[in-house]
Formats: structure tokens, sequence, C-alpha cells
């Protein structure tokens, strides 16, 4: 019986002379992976649809823990703009790579709608550095080493929150600094706006550019430290906006 399933190519593989192996992230099955035969083919339908990074519906004969096979594919999305620059591209790239990882850790559904969402808002041309930093964000509860930002991580005030710092895990309250550093009380303010928003729900978003890079660099050092995370995608995506 074929089923309809709504997914996104991560990755593909030739197989054998005219065929590829598609790894498909799925809003029903997680990740799967779908023989596309004849795919390679120049004539192929299936040809321009089950590229990387398609964002397609998939028609398949669905096998449990075994390839599935692709019948037909409907469009989606292709994230037009995304492809069209080279940046969005690595954005796109890292994103893909990442969200691969966290799926390792966890299966969430929500997992989908976040990265779907949050490409989405960049091929929108809402800024990617912010959209990316949100996910991060967002994906730490998945991998097991959330921030605390309900209160101070040490006496769970929520009063007179003063910094926050990766060693600590979250927020800390002027009574319990201790030698952190103390960073802007908008950095803050937006990093826990960040954590808690519905990507599906933003419309415009206006952040300066040293906050923005305050909140950036504190991830990078958060993820390097503590997820084990090594992507070259990532390691791009730094050399193309220079951080």
């Amino acid at each position: 019986m074929v089923e309809k399933v709504e997914g996104i190519v991560l990755s593909e593989t030739p197989y054998k002379e005219s065929s590829k192996i598609l790894n498909v992230y799925t809003k029903e099955h997680g990740l799967i992976g779908i023989i596309a035969k004849g795919a390679k083919s120049l004539k192929s339908p299936l040809r321009a649809l089950t590229n990387k990074y398609s964002y397609c519906y998939f028609y398949i004969y669905y096998k449990e823990n075994k390839l599935s096979l692709l019948t037909q594919v409907d469009l989606i999305d292709n994230f037009n703009n995304i492809r069209n620059d080279i940046v969005l591209i690595g954005y796109m790239s890292y994103l893909c790579d990442l969200t691969y990882q966290v799926l390792k850790e966890n299966n969430e559904s929500d997992i989908f709608d976040i990265l779907i969402n949050g490409l989405k808002k960049i091929n929108d041309k809402l800024e990617p550095l912010i959209i990316t930093n949100i996910i991060e964000l967002k994906y730490l509860d998945y991998l097991g080493v959330s921030l605390n930002l309900d209160g101070c991580v040490r006496c769970s005030s929520k009063d007179n929150i003063i910094t926050i710092d990766g060693d600590a895990g979250g927020y800390i309250c002027k009574n319990c600094l201790r030698d952190e550093e103390i960073v802007d009380a908008k950095t803050i303010k937006m990093i826990r706006m960040y954590y808690y928003v519905d990507i599906s729900s933003i419309s415009t978003i206006k952040i300066s550019d040293d906050i923005k890079r305050q909140i950036n660099n504190f991830l990078n050092k958060y993820y390097d430290r503590y997820t084990g995370l090594y992507l070259k995608s990532k390691e791009f995506l730094n050399n193309l906006i220079n951080i």
C-alpha cells in the first residue's frame, strides 16, 4: 500500500547505474531510507525532485527498518531563495547536518517542525543567523544539554538575573554571581526569547549586530564544550560569514 509522507532529503547516494538511495527526514516516520529507481536518468520525473534538500510529499511503499520504495513525488518547497545564495546554502547545509546529529539522540516529532519552519523563514529572507541560533538553542533540549533559562541556576530566583554562563548551565542572579562575565541585559532577554519563540510565528526580527554576535558566540562555545559535535558544514559556514 502506497503511503504519502512529508519530508526533506538530507542526503543522496548513487545506487546502481540510474537509481539512488535517499536519506529522507519525514514527519511521519523520522529518518528513513528510500530507493528512487531511475531517478538519475535525465528523463526521469523524479530526477529534479529527489535532489538534496528537496522538501516534498513522497509516495512510498514504506518498510520499517528497511529501504522504502519511491513511486511519486510532489514538491512542497524547493527553497529557491536559499539555493540562489551561497551563504544561505551554507546555513541550510549546517542546519540539516545538525538535525541529522540531533536525530541520533532524539527522534521527537517536534524536531521536524523546528527545522522546516526555520528553513522557510530563512527562505523568506529573515535574518539567517538569528533563525539558526534559535534552532541551535531549541535543539539543546534534544541533545540532553539544555540551559536553565527560567531562573538562577544556583538559587532558582527569577529576580536580578545579571548574566548567563555556559559552565554553570544557565542564568545567574546578582546574589549568586562569582567571577562570571556579566553580559548585556538584552542578550539575557533575547536568549530566553529565542528558546520560547514559535519559529512559525516570526514575521520580523530586529536585533542589534552586537547582541547577535554575543548570542552566537555564546552558543558556539556552549556547543563546542557540551555537545561533542564537529560538523564540517559549520566550519564552512563560519568561514563564509567570517565568524
